[in-house]
């Protein structure tokens, strides 16, 4: 009897010891950001960017704990939509249907639980494809999966 009881009261205290509290814990509750707006941040609003140039589209990371990963995307906006992050709008073309858009969508991973990181990503704008608006959209997602993402309104022209 005093067998099984020390046996039950040594699985007791094994259970209640691997217990936690998330009391215990911090939360990671706050998103990375992600800046275009400095010295170096390329594309700019309205910035016009000219077929067959090579770019080097640039912004600044930052997280509280860890960056995980960051993603670029160039499309179109011919339809003149907009993205809920967006910020300044710039004068648009007429509306027009696509006959061979830009795109570009690409996603990075980052290691080493970095709390800062330049994007500097170099670009060949192809110099068969449709002028007009379109839209440069960074996002970064945190460790925990937070994410923050910017866009803006730039021009591809001949």
């Amino acid at each position: 009897m005093k067998k099984i009881n020390f046996i039950l009261f040594t699985a007791s205290l094994f259970v209640l010891s691997a217990c936690s509290s998330d009391n215990d814990t911090i939360k990671d509750e706050e998103k990375p950001t992600i800046t275009i707006n400095y010295d170096g941040g390329f594309p700019q609003v309205c910035e016009s960017l000219q077929r067959g140039e090579t770019y080097t589209f640039r912004a600044r990371l930052a997280d509280n704990e860890a960056l995980a990963s960051y993603s670029l995307d160039l499309h179109h906006n011919f339809d003149h939509h907009t993205h809920d992050d967006q910020g300044a709008t710039c004068s648009l073309d007429a509306k027009k249907e696509s006959v061979k858009p830009f795109i570009y969508m690409e996603n990075f991973s980052l290691d080493g639980a970095r709390k800062e990181f330049e994007i500097e990503i170099k670009i060949l704008i192809p110099t068969d494809i449709d002028t007009g608006d379109y839209h440069c959209s960074f996002s970064v997602t945190d460790e925990v999966g937070w994410q923050s993402r910017t866009s803006v309104d730039i021009k591809i022209v001949n």
